[in-house]
């Protein structure tokens, strides 16, 4: 049996926005699975911390220290692989997600170096805690902005067994806690919308039962920050009639610099039969100024009914010419006696 290794990120709740100028949100909690968590170490003679997640500001050239402290919450011994890593948003749906152990890391998380004492494994007692110093050296060619990854903990036991095709695949789990850092310089705010897109299922008997659709997007971080998207979804029919108005909203992410996603919006009673343009338009409220917008056209045609209509039509059709057929055969039977009496 093979086994290798699936890495579970923990998908945290978003940061405040005093730092980090994120758009409000309910506050963060520590980075914790229930059976162990991980955060910033807290203050001497105190037993919890105030930081759901690091944050430092620091030129390049800069070094700075901190602590991680794992809380092994179960009733049984648990060793850790501990490691820094770049954070990224999944693909689809734009979650936050750190890098996994088997991948090398390109940013922040080579900028972490953990104490001697935590570069193999750690081991945590029972209903225990241990503390992990590091240090963070911001490189002297640091590109100012956002640089965001985190601090994993991840279970070295193999906690269970999946199967993917003919390979049994052994899971790990694994948390971590966000670390953000901010490099000072200029901030430049970028975001775009590209890639709109509508798909659309029509009834088989339009009108009967709703037409449904998706509007699907790509929503690019363009810019050196963080930046929470706020998203309003629009449609407009012939002669301007609006036959969809969603106002805008926060998506409750956070876009990374220089990481695309692909979202979608349901739209369960889209037109039957209609001309629609969609426009989808992104800001951000931490940047009242920053915005972009992109739409995408599309005919709305009941298919199936139109489908059946045609065949009827053609099948009536073809009836309608084969029985004038059948009514000219007999008439040209009739003629010929005819004609062969007038030779």
């Amino acid at each position: 049996m093979r086994i290798r290794t699936a890495l579970h990120t923990l998908l945290l709740g978003l940061c405040g926005g005093a730092l980090l100028l994120l758009p409000a949100a309910p506050a963060a909690t520590a980075a914790d699975n229930g059976t162990w968590g991980v955060f910033p170490t807290p203050p001497a003679g105190a037993s919890v911390t105030d930081r759901a997640y690091f944050f430092h500001q620091g030129a390049a050239g800069t070094t700075v220290s901190d602590s991680a402290t794992i809380l092994n919450s179960s009733d049984r011994e648990l060793t850790f692989q501990v490691f820094a890593t770049d954070a990224v948003n999944t693909p689809t749906g734009g979650a936050f997600a750190l890098l996994p152990a088997e991948t090398k890391p390109k940013d922040v998380g080579t900028w972490v170096a953990l104490a001697p004492g935590a570069a193999s494994t750690v081991t945590v007692p029972p209903r225990g805690r241990k503390d992990i110093p590091f240090t963070l050296k911001v490189p002297q060619d640091a590109a100012p902005g956002d640089h965001v990854g985190g601090i994993v903990a991840l279970n070295t036991q193999v906690e269970g067994v999946q199967q993917e095709g003919k390979v049994q695949v052994g899971v790990k789990r694994s948390v971590g806690a966000r670390l953000y850092v901010r490099v000072p310089g200029p901030v430049t705010p970028g975001l775009s919308v590209e890639d709109v897109r509508v798909s659309r299922g029509a009834p088989l008997l339009p009108w009967v039962k709703d037409a449904r659709a998706t509007i699907a997007y790509t929503l690019v971080n363009r810019g050196n920050v963080v930046v929470g998207p706020r998203v309003e979804v629009s449609a407009r029919g012939l002669f301007g009639r609006r036959v969809l108005e969603r106002p805008g909203r926060d998506l409750g992410l956070v876009l990374l610099p220089g990481q695309r996603i692909e979202l979608t919006e349901p739209w369960p009673d889209s037109p039957q039969l209609d001309r629609v343009s969609v426009k989808v338009a992104a800001g951000a409220s931490a940047y009242p100024d920053l915005g972009s917008q992109s739409g995408a056209d599309f005919l709305a045609v009941p298919w199936p009914a139109a489908g059946a209509a045609l065949v009827l039509a053609g099948s009536g059709t073809a009836f309608l010419v084969l029985r004038r057929r059948r009514r000219a055969a007999p008439e040209q039977a009739e003629r010929e006696p005819h004609l062969a009496q007038a030779r």
